[in-house]
């Protein structure tokens, strides 16, 4: 799947110029935690999220700290603080520098983009417009609506096929000493896992496969200082 399968259009978006209590006042009416900031050629500039609302002067949220410790922190620093607790525009408060991801990227890259940026969401952008929204929620709808991409049962050959060439993929599989069986959609795994991690790893891959009814687990773990 890629992001415009799951992404959500069109997206609620706010202008640089807009204020922050707006903006807040948007979050509770809408019941988002996030918008994109686009200019009047609807080109993506920022994105504000809850997270920029946190410390603010209007809710006596913003920050304190001991005298001393500001010494060490810098003016530019704390005049950033400044600008973050008390702007009154969108502009002032917003994220700049935005992580952005195409209509066609693989939900897999997505999802490390938010992970590798800490981020809980990723506007969709096509020849510089914003066009989409996808958050951790609608990955979590993905995987909660996921359908079988075949409705004709595979066959037991076809199941033992599939087992097998996944994991000669996998650097973490030894399948040298690996064999499956298949019956019935039943799968018995055979042989030896060089570690309690891998047989996990092993079985986690037999039981992904489509029409697999049932794993069953004969592997052997290897002994750290081999067999005697």
């Amino acid at each position: 799947m890629h992001a415009r399968d799951v992404m959500v259009a069109p997206v609620i978006t706010v202008k640089p110029s807009t204020s922050v209590k707006e903006v807040a006042e948007l979050f509770l009416k809408k019941k988002i935690s996030a918008v994109p900031v686009i200019d009047s050629q609807g080109k993506l500039v920022g994105i504000l999220s809850e997270g920029d609302l946190l410390h603010r002067v209007e809710a006596g949220t913003e920050r304190h700290r001991p005298w001393w410790f500001e010494i060490f922190m810098g003016s530019d620093t704390l005049a950033a603080e400044y600008v973050k607790s008390h702007g009154r525009k969108v502009s002032d408060i917003m994220t700049r520098k935005v992580i952005v991801a195409s209509p066609e990227t693989p939900l897999h890259e997505v999802a490390t983009l938010m992970e590798k940026n800490a981020i809980k969401r990723v506007p969709i952008v096509e020849n510089g417009q914003l066009v989409g929204i996808v958050s951790r929620a609608n990955l979590i709808q993905a995987v909660a609506t996921a359908r079988k991409l075949l409705d004709i049962p595979l066959s037991d050959t076809t199941i033992r096929e599939r087992i097998l060439s996944h994991l000669k993929n996998q650097p973490w599989a030894h399948t040298a000493m690996l064999n499956v069986t298949v019956n019935a959609g039943v799968v018995d795994l055979w042989g030896i896992a060089e570690s309690l991690a891998e047989r996990k790893a092993i079985k986690v891959a037999a039981e992904s496969v489509p029409d697999v009814c049932a794993v069953n687990d004969n592997l052997t773990i290897r002994p750290a200082g081999g067999w005697e």
